[in-house]
């Protein structure tokens, strides 16, 4: 079975793939990432030379730079620990790649330190508005503030 790859576009035989050390080291560790492995793998191709191809053992050290992060979910960046869930690293996956198409990125990428910059600056989406149910809970229950001032005012009659 041939495969085609989306960064470069070369052509391999899928069993070629697995018997190569370096390539299989490469595959286990994309799938280790499951959801993330597909934007890992594009990310990688940021770090391809110019003038040649990425190889298979550079891609695996590049991946196996940043699996133990991902794993614990928490970045280093400047000595300042980060928090790291799977959603930073789809937004800094992301961001690197539109960066890289927006054209302000210099390619090819020497190190991670742009996609731990963007990590760390990465905030969780807004909470979304209360459900109608939570809201009528808490008109059900008031808050303390509340409850005091009702107790003042019957305190007043």
């Amino acid at each position: 079975m041939n495969t085609k790859c989306p960064n470069c576009g070369a052509i391999n035989s899928l069993d070629s793939l697995l018997a190569n050390a370096e390539s299989a080291e490469l595959l286990r560790l994309l799938a280790d990432l499951s959801d993330l492995g597909a934007l890992a793998l594009r990310y990688l191709g940021l770090f391809r030379p110019a003038k040649s191809q990425l190889s298979f053992a550079r891609a695996a050290k590049l991946l196996a730079e940043i699996v133990p992060a991902i794993r614990a979910g928490e970045i280093c960046r400047d000595g300042v620990v980060c928090s790291a869930p799977p959603e930073a690293w789809q937004h800094g996956f992301r961001a690197a790649l539109e960066a890289r198409d927006t054209g302000r990125l210099k390619l090819p990428l020497k190190s991670h330190g742009y996609l731990y910059e963007i990590i760390s600056q990465w905030r969780p989406e807004k909470a979304l508005p209360e459900p109608a149910n939570r809201l009528q809970d808490k008109a059900a229950k008031p808050s303390q503030t509340l409850r005091s001032a009702a107790k003042l005012e019957e305190l007043r009659r």
